[in-house]
């Protein structure tokens, strides 16, 4: 049986699990919102596929192509206009390939939605132009071999009409049509439900449903209205609830139990097709599988999956040298020494004289590394490359330079790579870094073509000899790569999957955020596994109650407990702040030390003598 036949005859059976986000998890995995979510079929594909074979994990039926908004109008301001059918194909191969890696019978629907301008009269898009571009669009799938195509998230059923023609005039391929409400029974255009599917009937579409706006409570009043309107099988959809902003992430606070609830009253009440929207992760998609199968214990799939394998390295590469040889960092690391690395901001000019001093002086009393942040806060200073080579060769200290993706392509990368190489810089930690909107100059560019995993996959390929394509080099590098961890974060089991996942692609040390709380960092850890990997424990010794605050409310990821701010509150004698400041870094340094080889501070405003007191003072309580 074909998989178009094959689809129709599971329509008549139990509920379908479809799968969840795939826009608001890849901005969650790092992709910030600035990027074309569709051409990372292009320049990411392995983190595509990760995506995919997660929800296939979790228990989807249908996983739907990263196409979403492939179409040429919105990939036109993005100067991909030209790639609509290569995007497409290539969003259809991606999953295709993902789906047989992971022995999964699974479906495999093209994602299409509107075209992000309204039609003429009232928009600029007239009708020839919008049908070619659906039409272009789903040839590119098909192309790629899906099994259905879901046309989604639609609010005008004129474009949702359009689309569905533009289809069935060269494919029988089985075709979902979704729209969107703004509240239950309405769409933003103010068109009904019981409009859409008026205007729908004569269409030769095999599911009709609603998708994305709202969560699970609204649209299962929708789906028992739509049912009962409709003899055409029903898909449903729903956001992960109600999306807002939370320290700078766009996130959604309904819990997988919750949707799953959702997901067993919708499937009792009729829905053919249930999967989720935006803000849902496999998470919920397992819950659901959970919930589905209660409901309907008849759902019979077969599920056999292996680990999604990277493409396996040629023949030639080599391997890097042991692990002490990498930098005299590691072979101290290797000796079991406690290292002390102080974070330096490279200056706003090329005059070093100030930096360079304050470096010997922390040299003169015991500090081993200096961290050397890349254009910190999306700021434009010195090169980092540079200046970590300078300082090395006037004060010899070691440095630990933060590399990010922020700034250079993949070309650029490399190329920096292997210049840092030449000028003996062995300690590299690997950052997706901060965007240009946080910094002073918010309208730059940010080029962001890989996040911390590529870049750590990049400069990994180069210490076997191979560079970004796989090719072999004549030498390869002997880099000592680090990544980065927030023990803070919100989404823990995120953070520990993607720390799992650096560890993977060639990270050999670990730096973590500022720690002031010793149990959220040992809990951390213990959940994270990994106890033979080197953490470097990030310490941040506050100037002021202000600091403190600003800290906590204002920057992504931190929190700092109420007894330490407390502890600050009402202190307006600046030396007196700092001492306390000092005080409270230091009780963290002692608390968290058993589980660190080192100690990474991070002095406010550059004071190096708070970094020196801290470092005193640990080694008084020791």
């Amino acid at each position: 049986m074909n998989r178009v036949k094959e689809f129709r005859k599971r329509l008549q059976g139990p509920p379908i699990l479809a799968d969840g986000a795939m826009g608001t998890e890849l901005y969650a995995r790092g992709v910030y919102v600035n990027r074309c979510f569709d051409e990372l079929n292009l320049s990411q594909t392995d983190l595509i596929a990760r995506i995919h074979f997660d929800y296939l994990r979790a228990g989807a039926e249908i996983i739907e192509t990263n196409t979403y908004g492939a179409n040429r109008f919105k990939l036109k301001p993005h100067g991909l206009d030209e790639k609509v059918e290569r995007i497409n194909e290539l969003g259809a191969i991606i999953a295709r390939h993902t789906v047989e890696k992971a022995g999964s019978n699974a479906f495999v629907a093209g994602s299409m939605g509107p075209l992000g301008q309204r039609l003429a009269p009232l928009g600029k898009i007239n009708i020839g132009d919008a049908r070619d571009a659906f039409s272009e669009q789903a040839v590119g799938l098909i192309k790629g071999g899906v099994d259905l195509i879901m046309v989604e998230t639609m609010v005008d059923p004129a474009e949702l009409t359009l689309a569905v023609e533009a289809i069935r005039e060269f494919s029988d391929i089985p075709l979902v049509a979704q729209f969107t409400l703004k509240d239950w029974n309405e769409t933003v255009y103010g068109a009904t439900i019981d409009r859409v599917v008026f205007d729908s009937a004569q269409l030769d579409i095999d599911v009709i449903g609603i998708n994305c706006s709202i969560g699970p409570n609204k649209l299962l009043q929708a789906a028992k209205h739509l049912i009962g309107m409709t003899d055409r099988p029903v898909c449903i959809q729903p956001n992960a609830g109600e999306l807002e902003w939370i320290e700078n992430r766009l996130m959604s606070k309904t819990s997988p139990e919750y949707f799953a609830e959702y997901a067993k009253r919708m499937a009792l009440s009729g829905v053919k097709i249930i999967g989720g929207c935006c803000g849902t992760k496999p998470a919920h998609i397992k819950a659901m599988d959970a919930a589905l199968r209660a409901v309907s214990p008849d759902i019979s799939k077969t599920k056999v999956f292996i680990t999604v394998k990277d493409v396996e390295k040629p023949i030639k590469s080599k391997e890097p040298p042991p692990y002490r040889e990498l930098s005299e960092m590691a072979a101290d690391i290797e000796d079991g020494k406690f290292l002390f690395s102080v974070e330096i901001n490279p200056p706003r000019s090329s005059v070093i004289r100030k930096v360079v001093e304050k470096v010997s002086e922390l040299r003169k009393n015991g500090v081993n590394l200096i961290n050397m942040p890349d254009g910190p806060r999306a700021s434009a200073r010195i090169s980092a490359i540079t200046l970590a080579h300078l300082l090395k060769i006037e004060t010899g200290i070691q440095p630990i330079l933060h590399y990010t993706c922020r700034d250079r392509n993949v070309l650029g990368m490399q190329s920096d790579l292997l210049g840092a190489e030449a000028l003996g810089i062995d300690n590299i930690l690997c950052v997706t870094g901060d965007p240009p909107k946080l910094g002073d100059y918010p309208m730059a560019t940010a080029v962001f073509d890989v996040d911390a995993l590529g870049l750590l996959r990049i400069a990994d390929n180069l210490n076997h000899s191979l560079d970004l394509a796989g090719n072999p080099i004549p030498h390869g590098t002997a880099f000592h790569l680090g990544c980065g961890v927030n023990p803070g974060a919100i989404d823990q089991e995120l953070e520990i999957e993607r720390l799992h996942r650096k560890i993977e692609n060639g990270a050999r040390f670990v730096m973590t955020q500022p720690v002031f709380d010793d149990e959220l960092f040992f809990n951390f850890l213990d959940r994270v596994g990994l106890r033979k990997v080197p953490y470097i424990v990030g310490i941040l010794p506050l100037a002021s109650y202000r600091n403190a605050e600003f800290f906590h409310n204002e920057v992504p990821g931190m929190q700092i407990p109420d007894e330490i701010r407390e502890r600050l509150k009402g202190v307006d004698d600046p030396d007196k702040a700092a001492r306390i400041g000092v005080e409270i870094a230091v009780e963290a340094l002692v608390k968290t030390a058993s589980r660190a080889v080192s100690a990474y501070i991070m002095p406010p405003f550059g004071r190096i003598d708070l970094a020196l007191e801290v470092i005193k003072g640990f080694k008084n309580k020791c």
